[in-house]
């Protein structure tokens, strides 16, 4: 899925929902969502060039893979309180994540990363 537009964080997350419907559900299927729409939303506001989601289910693992395409790597942030919800993305994703990472690309990057469950 290729978008621009804010407005699509919603429809992605909406898409992981209806795929992992009969693969994963609760908690995992839950928090799958939460750190999609931030790196898609953080794709989408930090490169203005719209972003690629590709979702994988292995038996124990799933893994999301958001690309951009403008170099550089995500920088970490750390938020003040007053920033209310803003710069948070990669915090969440550090912290409920199993596994996360970037690989960098000739034009791009990808934000992945991972999370250990089982199948229902």
């Amino acid at each position: 899925m290729a978008h621009t537009d804010l407005a699509a964080v919603s429809e992605v997350r909406g898409a992981l929902r209806e795929f992992l419907r009969y693969r994963w559900q609760g908690e995992p299927a839950e928090v799958a969502e939460l750190l999609l729409s931030e790196l898609v939303t953080n794709a989408l506001i930090h490169t203005r060039h719209g972003a690629v989601v590709t979702v994988s289910v292995a038996p124990a693992k799933l893994r999301v893979e958001v690309r951009d395409f403008v170099s550089g790597m995500p920088l970490s942030y750390l938020p003040n309180a007053d920033d209310g919800t803003h710069g948070r993305g990669l915090i969440l994703v550090q912290g409920l994540a199993d596994a996360w990472g970037v690989s960098t690309h000739t034009l791009g990057k990808v934000v992945w990363f991972e999370l250990d469950g089982e199948k229902p």
